[in-house]
């Protein structure tokens, strides 16, 4: 993408001198300079990849506009067509840019005022953004009816303005707009009419703004009326008062109160540990598994719980594997889907965010050698495993709370294959990540980190090939990076002697987590 800033830069170098268009070259040739440095380590920052979308559509569209004004159609037409060949990001690109930036400030709790200043967890990141680029945030916000972030990302636009006075094209009044019908949204209309007031204070003919002032007074009015009503007084409409919003104290949840979603941010914030009685049981070891090579070179198995029992592997995905999958896979790759249980077809979901793409061993020695090397680690076979599934989460990526294995209502799901359930998850992780992007057990409350090399294994079915409901996991949104695994699902069909079935009965416990 870094090449787009270079050719818009070129474009601009064409054009008579004017103030806005020279600020746009100054802007668009200071960020092809940065990203040019480091592509991959300039898109790893989610402020920059939505930064670079935004340039690439909204900005550009502006420009195209004042360049209409002083080169004329002709010269904009030939741009266009350049900009097609160039295959530009498009509105809905800037849009998933814009939620991927906002989950992120949802999930690790991140202020609006330091996003906009460049900053994640306290790591200085980039310059930060402009009130046109907080606007544009809030302007996304809005189309999705995401009114809580509406206001809080045009408020930072409207304190940014203030600073930046005329560095910017954006207008106070076009802030207003959002801003007082956001707040209205939320329920607060005495204030919406007070910020409407404002905006009619500057634009007097603005034909919104003005019905949507009377519509407040009149819900002012008639909440006023309603009001004494109630308190059963009567007589004329005295003055309106003025709301008063009072922040109740907080109460301090237990665990056991939190909705999952709450635990799910918790664990990616990383504000939850291990009890200590659960980690005095949990060992590493050195393991063979009876194989000649391993006994020369044993695995490090780390344990990470007991029950259900998940391991972590250390080194046992090696450099040269992880560049050559990464090489086949990314040409392949395309937005990771579900499967709807209904039907058993794939399909895209909002709650997976990432791209996938699917290898066979047959295809390279390096795959070949991955996807066999599941089998020393959970002496079960892959003759009937799903093909190895590589994935990137990019920005804001993420995939949230699910089970790997079907639920006996899912009763469509893997039935093309013919193996069977999951019986098993080997998660190689092939990046670290500089923020972000754990992998998360809700109903046991664990996390688990990106490491370079290493691999995370359980089993998704007990002994007695009921689903373990104690698997649900989740992988957090990237904050800062580029976070790259791979999929093994190993099925039932062909562990029969591998891995006998038991007569283990389901717990009261088990039952409750399923709930």
């Amino acid at each position: 993408m870094a090449s787009r800033f270079g050719s818009c830069v070129q474009y601009f170098r064409c054009l008579e001198p004017d103030k806005t268009l020279e600020i746009n070259v100054e802007d668009y040739a200071r960020e092809h300079e940065e990203a040019s440095r480091n592509i991959q380590q300039y898109l790893s920052n989610p402020i920059n990849a939505y930064l670079l979308v935004k340039r690439l559509t909204t900005d550009w569209k502006r420009v195209e506009e004042l360049i209409t004004q002083d080169v004329g159609k002709s010269f904009v037409a030939n741009i266009t067509n350049s900009r097609s060949d160039l295959k530009f990001p498009t509105d809905e690109d800037l849009n998933g840019a814009a939620v991927a930036l906002i989950r992120l400030q949802d999930t690790y709790k991140l202020e609006t005022a330091q996003v906009a200043r460049g900053v994640l967890n306290g790591v200085q990141y980039s310059t930060g953004l402009s009130a046109s680029d907080c606007f544009e945030l809030g302007r996304q916000s809005y189309h999705n009816r995401d009114y809580y972030h509406t206001v809080l990302w045009m408020q930072e636009a409207m304190d940014r303005l203030q600073e930046e006075q005329n560095a910017t094209t954006t207008s106070k009044p076009d802030i207003l707009e959002y801003l007082a019908f956001s707040t209205y949204m939320q329920g607060n209309v005495a204030r919406a009419l007070s910020m409407t007031n404002e905006l009619l204070e500057l634009v007097p003919t603005h034909e919104r703004a003005l019905g949507n002032r009377a519509y407040y007074q009149k819900e002012i009015q008639s909440k006023a009326s309603q009001s004494k009503k109630k308190r059963g007084e009567d007589g004329d409409d005295a003055a309106v008062p003025a709301q008063h919003f009072t922040v109740a104290e907080e109460k301090v949840k237990t665990w056991e109160e939190m909705t999952e979603r709450e635990r799910y941010e918790m664990l990616c914030r990383g504000e939850v540990s291990i009890p200590l009685e659960v980690q005095k049981n949990l060992k590493c070891r050195y393991v063979d598994r009876g194989i000649p090579f391993l006994k020369i070179a044993p695995f490090k198995e780390e344990e990470a719980y007991l029950d259900p029992r998940i391991v972590v592997y250390h080194n046992v995905i090696y450099d040269e594997e992880i560049e050559t999958i990464k090489r086949m896979a990314q040409p392949r790759f395309k937005r990771a889907t579900v499967q709807n249980y209904k039907t058993g077809a794939l399909e895209i979901a909002n709650y997976r965010i990432s791209k996938s793409a699917w290898l066979q061993e047959h295809e390279h020695r390096h795959v070949a050698a991955v996807s066999r090397r599941v089998e020393h680690m959970t002496s079960m076979t892959v003759d009937t495993a799903e093909e190895l599934q590589v994935v990137n989460y990019g920005i804001g990526g993420h995939y949230e709370p699910h089970f790997d294995f079907a639920r006996k209502e899912e009763t469509n799901a893997f039935k093309s294959l013919g193996t069977g359930n999951r019986i098993a998850t080997v998660l190689y992780y092939m990046s670290d990540v500089e923020q972000g992007g754990g992998t998360v057990f809700t109903a046991i409350n664990i996390s688990l980190w990106p490491k370079k090399g290493s691999a995370a294994f359980w089993y998704n079915l007990k002994p007695n090939g009921e689903g373990d409901f104690k698997t649900r996991h989740a992988a957090c949104p990237v904050l800062t990076g580029s976070k790259w695994v791979a999929n093994k699902w190993l099925h039932e069909r062909g562990q029969e002697f591998l891995r006998p079935c038991t007569l283990e009965n389901q717990t009261a416990d088990e039952a409750d987590v399923r709930h």
